[in-house]
């Protein structure tokens, strides 16, 4: 069986979904605003006659319907860097200003990352962990093309990192975009689900919730945490959510998702969630022609 015919049930249109994971996904560029303004890289692409639709919600997306986005000259100088369009909105919700310090506890290869650092104006401290050196190696390459400077690069679990050698002891913001079965990337990654298993999403469930619990703890009073996947599955959404209401001082905050998206599920499989995870957001393939996702804002209490 296809593994998200799981999922069938939580849709509004089974058939539109379907329909949506077997499309490939629209190539997707955001404006790198450390390096220039999103009128100046357009403009650029224009005279390279690179054609390309805004997106709608967000003047810093374009979409790139035939192009490759690493083959032309402004994004070689980094001032455009490949993005899903969905990818952008965990950064968004968390709202970072300059000056602050901010934990993205699985930052690699970094669309996220430098997003953050260009929201503070390369101002303030994003601190990028990965625990895969491999994976931090591309963080790097792309801080760098993207004129990033506020980003300190580190190598840890996230779930015990440890602020020891830092000159403060917590976060403003914290971000995790977790390792999750990848469910969502079907239309970018078609093998994705070859090797699905239901083994693998409640195993990569456990390290989900340990790093967010670390990201609520790391992260001051007051502070904001982001919780994000690009799975459907509940276990490592909704349950990872309710898992840390559970056990950490933090609640769920609602925020104004800019795409279109459904609210997170209460019940599960016999399992029933905190019924704030209704203010979490579920953004399925065929609602915007992206990818698929999953987006949560938290509040740290104490």
């Amino acid at each position: 069986m296809n593994p998200l015919e799981r999922y069938a049930p939580l849709v509004d249109d089974k058939a539109a979904f379907f329909a949506a994971c077997e499309r490939p996904l629209p190539s997707v560029v955001r404006v790198n605003t450390i390096k220039t303004a999103p009128e100046r890289a357009r403009r650029a692409l224009d005279d390279e006659g690179i054609e390309y639709e805004s997106v709608g919600w967000h003047d810093q997306l374009l979409r790139l319907p035939e192009a490759s986005p690493g083959t032309n000259w402004p994004y070689f100088h980094g001032w455009l860097h490949g993005q899903e369009e969905v990818s952008a909105v965990p950064a968004l919700a968390l709202d970072p200003k300059p000056g602050e310090k901010v934990w993205d506890s699985c930052a690699a290869p970094g669309s996220k990352t430098t997003q953050l650092s260009a929201m503070m104006d390369d101002r303030g401290t994003v601190v990028g962990n990965d625990n895969n050196l491999g994976r931090l190696s591309s963080l790097r390459h792309n801080a760098e093309r993207l004129g990033v400077t506020n980003l300190v690069v580190t190598k840890q679990d996230g779930r015990n990192f440890s602020l020891k050698d830092f000159g403060f002891d917590e976060f403003d913001r914290a971000i995790v975009d977790a390792p999750c079965s990848c469910e969502g990337t079907i239309r970018k990654n078609p093998t994705t689900l070859e090797e699905w298993t239901l083994e693998h999403v409640h195993s990569v469930a456990a390290v989900q919730k340990g790093i967010l619990s670390r990201a609520v703890q790391a992260t001051k009073p007051g502070g904001t945490v982001v919780y994000s996947t690009c799975t459907f599955a509940p276990e490592e959404n909704e349950a990872v959510v309710d898992h840390v209401l559970e056990t950490e001082d933090c609640e769920v905050v609602d925020f104004d998702c800019p795409l279109d998206s459904v609210s997170g599920v209460t019940e599960w499989e016999g399992a029933n969630y905190d019924r704030s995870v209704e203010q979490t957001h579920r953004i399925y393939p065929h609602l915007n022609d992206t990818g698929g996702f999953y987006c949560a804002k938290l509040e740290v209490t104490a």
